[in-house]
């Protein structure tokens, strides 16, 4: 989990709900995935301008650290060997090569607040322009501008998706939590 209060990574204990572990970020810690046998950070600089740094258990790599594309990104998933990097005010997402520069452009209808995989399958947070209209919807990427459809909606303001296997999990926003759900 990455707080923006304090601009840390936490290791959660899933039994027991307690921090295991908090790691420094060198900013405002924004998506991050597990990718490669580490994690991937999007983190937010002084600036706002957003990098990629790559995190194990002993802390942040700073020589790791790749601007994004357009110095913007937000939400990041992994599938297989593949990272993808979520561009909210450009609506689209990325996908990243080895370098960390897009190998591909997905286009998309609509903003949205979370992106992660279950499977082969793919799903966002799609969001209204004021993020006040918030459901969760399947994509499907191997298309270059996916068709958006919903599933479920939310009545709690969320950000962030990830999937364990069995959950989804995503955070309330303005409740300070961690929330999970199923469909």
């Amino acid at each position: 989990m990455g707080s923006w209060e304090t601009d840390r990574l936490y290791a959660i204990d899933p039994k027991t709900w307690q921090v295991v572990k908090e790691i420094p970020a060198p900013g405002r810690p924004y998506g991050l995935a597990a990718f490669g046998g580490k994690l991937r950070v999007v983190v937010a600089l002084e600036d706002d301008n957003r990098y990629m740094f790559e995190c194990s258990e002993d802390g942040f790599d700073l020589s790791s650290k790749r601007a994004c594309p357009d110095h913007t990104g937000s939400h990041l998933a992994a599938k297989g060997s593949t990272l993808y990097l979520c561009q909210l005010g450009n609506t689209r997402i990325l996908e990243l090569g080895d370098d960390g520069q897009p190998r591909r452009t997905i286009e998309m209808s609509t903003r949205f607040a979370g992106f992660g995989f279950a499977g082969d399958d793919a799903y966002i947070i799609s969001a209204d322009e004021e993020f006040e209209k918030l459901e969760f919807a399947q994509i499907d990427i191997s298309q270059d501008a996916p068709d958006v459809r919903p599933v479920a909606g939310f009545d709690i303001d969320v950000r962030a998706l990830a999937f364990d296997g069995s959950s989804w999990w995503t955070s309330h926003r303005e409740g300070d939590e961690i929330v999970s759900f199923s469909i």
